[in-house]
């Protein structure tokens, strides 16, 4: 038995600056205007690409293909070489199973890293040390 869905009309998706997750790319429609964010685990500059470059971002349900063409890298050149973390807006491009995000605005939010560790450096001493009865 096969279930159908049905999918909301493209007005009710996520706008910047909400981020879908890599494993909502399926859900809007093709050349949808999307935002994507996650940590940089690829970046590549192929000779024969002629000037585009491919960014691999991962954030915590998997991977998000993105096409940074030419013109738009000279523009955020810094977040696309040194970004830890980018926020990427661009349309969504699906051919079968290969879906890509072709960059419109990068946006490096790499200093929201820092704030992954704010719950364990807020937290008291004592909550940090070891149970004095287990050891």
């Amino acid at each position: 038995m096969r279930v159908i869905t049905p999918r909301p009309a493209q007005t009710d998706w996520p706008r910047p600056p909400s981020c879908l997750r890599a494993d909502q790319l399926r859900l809007p429609p093709d050349n949808a205007r999307i935002t994507v964010a996650g940590l940089v685990i690829l970046r590549q500059r192929p000779g024969t690409a002629k000037g585009v470059i491919f960014l691999t971002l991962e954030d915590e349900t998997g991977t998000v293909n993105i096409i940074v063409w030419r013109k738009l890298y000279e523009r955020y050149r810094r977040a696309v070489i040194a970004g830890r973390m980018l926020r990427v807006t661009g349309r969504l491009q699906s051919e079968g199973d290969v879906i890509h995000v072709i960059a419109e605005v990068i946006e490096d939010i790499s200093p929201l890293l820092d704030q992954l560790l704010a719950p364990a450096a807020e937290a008291p001493p004592e909550a940090l040390s070891p149970d004095p009865q287990t050891g």
